[in-house]
């Protein structure tokens, strides 16, 4: 996905998201929580809280993945519990 200055913005267009690859979402089954950035990486541990608990310890742990791979510093101790979680499994 290219990046421009609209995408400092957390919000996707239906379209953007639907170019998006499976592989680019916190949930790739259901394509929920979209991480293909920075910025949404920020927000999928924003908005953690509203996924289901059988979905957070797969949620958490790809939000770590993405976060790495773009550079963000994951700061919710939620998240990281959780992901935690999924390592054990």
């Amino acid at each position: 996905m290219a990046t421009t200055s609209r995408h400092l913005s957390d919000k996707l267009t239906t379209e953007e998201r639907g170019m998006l690859p499976s592989s680019d979402f916190g949930i790739p089954e259901t394509r929920e929580f979209p991480i293909p950035d920075a910025t949404h990486v920020r927000a999928a541990e924003a908005y953690f809280r509203y996924a289901s608990e059988k979905e957070k310890p797969l949620l958490a742990h790809r939000i770590l993945m993405k976060a790495q791979e773009f550079g963000v510093d994951v700061k919710s101790p939620t998240v990281l519990e959780w992901a935690e979680r999924y390592q054990s499994e």
